[in-house]
């Protein structure tokens, strides 16, 4: 599945030569590394994706806003070249990501406006703001729940230590005592503040969260199996179809039922078209902000004259939460757009060939040198300017951008002010990613809630 003009074996290639092919990690374990190597490439970097499925990669701040803002640049899946050919299997792994059915993430022009309208008019600053109320609320509940469930797991590792001291001295103990009152702060707060927050404003019942976890899990990981693959995509679209079809029936204040109605006014939406944007709205409403809140914590954990500024309040909350969104990016990759005719990047000659596919390499972009100085590498809250995309640009930038950044600047000052001392249980370089190309996202993050 090579693209043309990619000659070179990408396992024999040396990432960043000119004419190399980077073969993107599925395991990511090692973000930054791969990032740089991208950036190295340079603006146009070849790259495999998992399956063996060749495209190129935006790396580069500038060229990034030049591409997204292209409108020879498109979602329509039909122009790729590899998919023409039948060379794209359709229980590819990321197939979900690459064509995940039509709403306004895979049309563009007049259509894309059309299906954006009434999400976008629902999610404008102002309304949103409307939500911090009940943001307010949730983020106390849960925090309620972590405190609790933090003195339950040190009553535990009290027990445990004893026990270990009792029978098998000091160095049993010390080991015993290693994870001793450690929460995990993402399956505990950072996972069901976002998850709930979009599912009440979609009308999607909390009951389905168990099952929707377990959906996404498979839907954005790069070691789900071919064979699972076409059943996962299946029961997914049944979820989100039953959910339209309650609603049809039963409406309430939320997005869902007003896309309906809209649709029952004139709009034309069609079933499917509500059905794969309520999908792509619970999606992307809660895996993008989950990594946002996950990476500021591991952020001002690692670094801590940081975090005392930051507490002290001589450093916003606002410029943390930028910060993170550019440094520690909660979007990696972001497939996919396709060439309809051959077009030039960047000053140095490079072109996206005619029918070739895109993809946008947020976390190298975010570290870009030329967008952010010498110092992008380094976790800077106090930078100023910070004009990062790391919600994207253009005609298909993040519709809930704005959520967001709510949620997470509801969250995580009333984290730290519950909890002043919190701190990561284990080693920062202990934390592993999970196999998803699409998502900097960790498999758990351990806290300890106090010193």
């Amino acid at each position: 599945m090579t693209c043309p003009h990619a000659h070179r074996t990408a396992g024999a290639d040396t990432p960043g030569e000119p004419g190399g092919v980077i073969v993107l990690d599925p395991l990511v374990t090692d973000l930054d590394a791969e990032s740089a190597a991208l950036r190295a490439a340079g603006p146009l970097a070849r790259v495999e994706l998992p399956g063996g499925v060749r495209c190129y990669a935006v790396t580069r701040h500038a060229e990034a806003r030049q591409l997204l803002t292209d409108a020879r640049l498109v979602k329509d899946i039909g122009v790729w070249g590899a998919w023409q050919r039948g060379e794209i299997p359709l229980d590819w792994p990321l197939i979900g990501l690459a064509n995940p059915g039509r709403s306004m993430l895979t049309v563009d022009g007049e259509e894309h406006r059309r299906l954006r309208t009434l999400v976008a008019q629902a999610l404008t600053v102002r309304r949103v703001e409307r939500l911090r109320g009940g943001i307010e609320k949730l983020t106390a509940g849960l925090l309620d729940g972590l405190e609790r469930r933090y003195e339950e797991e040190s009553a535990a590792g009290a027990g445990a230590e004893q026990d270990a001291g009792a029978g098998a001295g000091a160095g049993a103990e010390q080991d015993a005592g290693a994870g001793a009152g450690a929460v995990d702060l993402k399956a505990e707060f950072a996972y069901p503040l976002p998850m709930s927050v979009v599912s009440e404003l979609m009308g999607v019942d909390p009951a389905d969260h168990p099952r929707l976890k377990a959906l996404f899990e498979k839907f954005f990981s790069t070691q789900t199996p071919p064979e699972e693959v076409p059943a996962m995509m299946a029961d997914l679209g049944a979820l989100f179809a039953r959910v339209v079809d309650a609603k049809r029936a039963d409406p309430g204040d939320d997005l869902t039922s007003a896309l309906i109605a809209a649709s029952e006014e004139g709009d034309q939406l069609t079933p499917e078209e509500i059905v794969n944007t309520l999908q792509l709205m619970i999606a992307a409403g809660h895996e993008t902000t989950i990594s946002l809140i996950v990476n500021a914590v591991v952020a001002l954990s690692t670094h801590p004259e940081q975090r005392e500024q930051v507490l002290a309040g001589t450093i916003p909350w606002e410029n943390v939460i930028e910060e993170t969104l550019r440094w520690s990016t909660p979007t990696s990759h972001v497939l996919i757009r396709f060439a309809t005719e051959d077009i030039a990047v960047g000053e140095a000659g490079d072109v996206l060939p005619r029918g070739e596919a895109l993809i946008v390499s947020f976390g190298a972009i975010g570290r870009d040198e030329r967008q952010h100085g010498p110092t992008a590498g380094d976790f800077d809250a106090t930078r100023t300017p910070n004009r990062h995309i790391s919600f994207g640009h253009g005609p298909h930038v993040c519709p809930g951008a704005a959520l967001s950044r709510l949620e997470a600047s509801v969250a995580l000052p009333a984290l730290y002010a519950r909890f002043p001392e919190l701190d990561l249980a284990v080693p920062a370089a202990e934390l592993r990613n999970k196999p998803v190309l699409t998502q900097n996202d960790l498999f758990g993050l351990p806290v300890r809630l106090r010193a």
